[in-house]
């Protein structure tokens, strides 16, 4: 899963001042002072961000000599409440081609809440069918205590509750959050991210501008180097294209895996 960096949002803290009215020189009766009326908390503003409700990008899979080994989509699917707040609700399949499926069953269902205001998720899920074995993963994250409730269940459930930085991503949230920030070339940026009950950092490299033709035309992208820091995530040589027009599309992504190199590229946008 590409991983990507975190956004944060700064907290304004408001001072209250008491006004009050001095009595005049005359020994007159006057109404007690009062305090000025404290003014009303701002409101919480949605963060910009480059895709919308509906988005839908479908990607061809190529797996070493597999040219199309499945496919893949990625879709904003809402934006509800949630939490206590408001998210995105944000949605990845993938499943095999009809050759590879027939060697391997396999269908993969990650999804995210990512909240509207901050930008990182509340909570995230993988639901996993690998031929008979059926797994479900989620994560909770508690912002306040800085921590994450992980889980997983097959036939059995198991439970652990591990410390996270206050801006931890997950991968899918992460992949979306990246979108919302311009990288120069030559710049470098770390970031957390929690997943599958570990702590793991993320270094990523910006790289400069190249024409990538895919299944849905020849744009201009700008390459991003990823290397996952402090925890063996089974992935090597992580590289992302976004699009350099405003919505910052994923147009290819690659991945070099201990089965092999995975290849993702466009093959329709919506």
């Amino acid at each position: 899963m590409i991983a990507a960096r975190t956004v944060r949002q700064a907290l304004a803290a408001v001072t209250l001042t008491l006004l009050f009215v001095n009595a005049s020189a005359a020994q007159q009766r006057r109404t007690p002072p009062r305090p000025a009326a404290p003014p009303a908390p701002a409101a919480k503003k949605e963060l910009t961000v480059p895709f919308a409700v509906g988005e839908t990008l479908t990607y061809d899979v190529s797996w070493s000599s597999f040219v199309t080994a499945g496919t893949a989509t990625l879709r904003v699917a809402e934006k509800k409440p949630s939490f206590n707040s408001v998210a995105y609700y944000i949605v990845a399949e993938g499943r095999p081609s009809a050759l590879v499926a027939k060697l391997y069953t396999l269908y993969y269902k990650v999804d995210t809440l990512l909240d509207v205001y901050t930008l990182l998720p509340q909570r995230g899920s993988v639901y996993s069918e690998e031929g008979k074995r059926h797994r479900m993963k989620s994560t909770m994250f508690d912002r306040a205590k800085r921590s994450a409730e992980y889980e997983i269940e097959t036939r059995t459930v198991v439970k652990k509750t591990v410390a996270t930085s206050a801006v931890a991503q997950d991968p899918l949230g992460a992949l979306f959050v990246l979108r919302s920030i311009p990288l120069k070339q030559g710049e470098k940026i770390t970031m957390p991210i929690c997943d599958n009950g570990m702590n793991y950092k993320v270094l990523i490299e910006a790289g400069g501008v190249e024409s990538i033709t895919t299944g849905a035309g020849t744009v201009q992208a700008q390459r991003l180097t990823m290397t996952p820091q402090g925890a063996d995530v089974g992935a090597r040589g992580l590289t992302l294209w976004l699009s350099t027009d405003a919505a910052h599309v994923p147009v290819k992504m690659s991945a070099q895996l201990s089965v092999g190199s995975f290849v993702l590229s466009l093959a329709s946008r919506k």
